[in-house]
């Protein structure tokens, strides 16, 4: 029997993600929550084989402390919108298994099984994806400079924490439109962040 946690932050969904779950003979529900201060203690009291995590819950800080403190249990991330820069992120941690919430739940009850054997589980769609998405086109101080402009540091803001000059930032920050094809560096933020750049 492989014991499961759910940590998905919609009850509607963890129900569901539940009910899916138990419909098959090998799979059991020991723990769910809808809270990431709640997980650690629920995998820790209910030792399950494999932790369910909602991207969005947020998922990776908390697969990172399930990794890190409860490491016999495996980790699968569900997505909402799952994109190639989020699935390196993923596996670039020790998490097992990151699938989209739009999975058939025969394909989920596979990919538990396969975390649970210490393997990877992802869906083909999204592994084609990660490889096909760009190499990154940044070098590291276009990097940095984008890193302080996610905050929303002003030119100046990011000059003086980087040591440069305005101009210099500037002049970071349209080269770094120009390898996205970003509108802005909002936009661009978003588009490293998907491509898992930053």
């Amino acid at each position: 029997m492989i014991r499961i946690l759910i940590a998905e932050h919609l009850p509607l969904v963890r129900r569901g993600l539940q009910a899916t779950l138990e419909s098959e003979p090998d799979l059991r529900v020991v723990a769910e929550t809808g809270r990431p201060d709640e997980v650690l203690a629920a995998a820790r009291s209910c030792e399950p084989d494999v932790a369910i995590v909602d991207l969005d819950l947020p998922g990776l800080p908390v697969a990172t402390h399930l990794t890190e403190q409860v490491p016999r249990c495996a980790v699968l991330i569900l997505s909402a919108r799952p994109s190639p820069g989020q699935l390196r992120r993923a596996f670039n941690g020790s998490v097992l298994g990151f699938m989209s919430l739009r999975v058939a739940p025969e394909r989920l009850a596979e990919g538990v099984r396969q975390v649970a054997a210490g393997g990877r589980a992802v869906e083909a769609e999204l592994a084609v994806a990660a490889l096909q998405s760009a190499a990154n086109p940044l070098t590291r101080r276009e990097l940095d400079v984008l890193r302080t402009a996610s905050g929303g540091a002003r030119s100046t803001e990011i000059a003086d924490q980087l040591f440069l000059s305005v101009g210099t930032v500037r002049n970071h920050l349209s080269r770094i439109m120009c390898k996205t094809g970003a509108r802005n560096r909002l936009d661009a933020v978003r588009i490293a962040s998907d491509s898992g750049w930053l």
